[in-house]
């Protein structure tokens, strides 16, 4: 349920976008820096992460719609179930618990992260940039996340969600803004 005045009733996020579309390009060409730019990470561990980040956070419409794009860039949607369980069993790289464990106590305690915390993503073979990528992936899946709980985006909307799913592998989030900028 639409938590907006102005969009009364279910409410999805390309709507939410359409109603505040300077704020919403902003917000794409960040996520699109974050999750498509230059990163030692691939495009499918970045989204595994972004959606790992919104499972912790128990953000339901991030987190169903980013585990098909992850699986669109060759994530299997399995691993996420057992992410959730335990990260140590789940049949992810090595490389990348530690990166995982990471987001998960960022996402949670963020006052608690210690340098140990870090050092071990630099243990595994990760360098400094996959570091402070791994800390914006977080800090921009917390901000989506927020953001659609927060102005009530319809969560239930499968075909919202798969319309996500479908664009994002194919025109990224950089597209979507370039559209909106279109009508703005």
């Amino acid at each position: 349920m639409s938590f907006l005045q102005s969009s009364p009733g279910k409410t999805n996020l390309p709507d939410v976008f359409k109603l505040y579309p300077r704020r919403s390009i902003l917000m794409l060409r960040l996520i699109d820096d974050i999750l498509r730019g230059d990163s030692p990470f691939t495009v499918a561990e970045r989204e595994m992460i972004f959606a790992f980040a919104s499972s912790q956070n128990e953000c339901q419409f991030c987190y169903e719609s980013h585990k098909p794009v992850a699986a669109a860039f060759g994530v299997d949607e399995a691993v996420f179930d057992e992410l959730v369980v335990d990260i140590d069993t789940a049949s992810v790289s090595p490389k990348l618990k530690p990166v995982l464990k990471y987001v998960k106590k960022l996402t949670l305690t963020p006052s608690k992260m210690v340098e140990t915390d870090a050092r071990a993503i630099y243990d595994a073979g990760w360098n400094e940039q996959a570091f402070v990528d791994a800390a914006s992936i977080c800090a921009i899946a917390n901000y989506y996340n927020r953001f659609v709980d927060g102005v009530g985006v319809d969560v239930s909307n499968e075909d919202a969600r798969q319309a996500g799913a479908t664009l994002l592998p194919t025109i990224g989030y950089a597209g979507l803004a370039d559209e909106l900028e279109k009508h703005f």
